[in-house]
């Protein structure tokens, strides 16, 4: 099995939408797609892939507030994140107009998720990891066979999330980070939210919040 996967940059913010499949099964998932939905079943329909499920990182707008009119297109369900997020995924409208933004939904009849819940599409198994900081309910994607990770707005190629947003902390971040995401290993290639991938460990020997020569000064 190898998992394959396809970045597509949506919404004038540009989140990294990310399409994951299965090349033996052709069955995959869209995680966090937060507009731009003609885009989005534009790159399904080229790849080929038969969605079954719409995955969430976490509430912000600009990554679920394409999530019902994609379901709704596909027929698929809506899963993630974790609750604690609700109160940003439920207020995806009025948050949108602090952006001068329009087009996203409310996000309603969404599966929670938690530590330790699984994934499965064709022949991949995504596992959750719980990552919260950025926002309280914030999740993580990983695949251990393929060594890659949708990581949402966790973490960045020399960045990390921002913690100044409601319920937002820095210490929180810090140590999903440091004690959920390292201990999955350097090799690890991670898709962020925005911008372009890195891994762990190319995190841990430069990145100016996280590494480790800055966490242990």
């Amino acid at each position: 099995m190898t998992l394959k996967a396809t970045v597509i940059p949506v919404t004038p913010l540009s989140q990294n939408c990310t399409i994951f499949w299965c090349d033996e099964t052709n069955k995959g998932v869209v995680v966090d797609p937060g507009g731009d939905v003609p885009l989005i079943l534009e790159a399904i329909e080229k790849i080929g892939v038969d969605i079954e499920k719409i995955l969430l990182t976490h509430g912000h707008f600009d990554h679920v507030g394409g999530a019902m009119d994609l379901a709704e297109n596909l027929s698929v369900p809506i899963i993630g994140p974790h609750k604690d997020d609700e109160f940003i995924t439920t207020q995806v409208e009025a948050a949108q107009k602090m952006y001068d933004l329009s087009g996203g939904k409310d996000v309603a009849g969404n599966t929670w998720l938690d530590e330790g819940d699984q994934i499965q599409f064709g022949n991949v198994t995504l596992d959750i990891v719980h990552t919260p900081g950025h926002t309280p309910g914030h999740i993580v994607f990983y695949n251990q066979e393929a060594n890659v990770a949708q990581v949402g707005d966790v973490l960045f190629k020399g960045g990390i999330g921002r913690t100044d947003f409601p319920r937002g902390d820095l210490p929180t971040l810090e140590n999903s980070i440091t004690q959920k995401l390292w201990p999955l290993g350097n090799d690890i290639t991670f898709i962020p939210g925005h911008g372009p991938t890195s891994t762990f460990g190319a995190e841990r020997a430069t990145n100016p919040f996280v590494g480790d020569a800055v966490l242990k000064s």
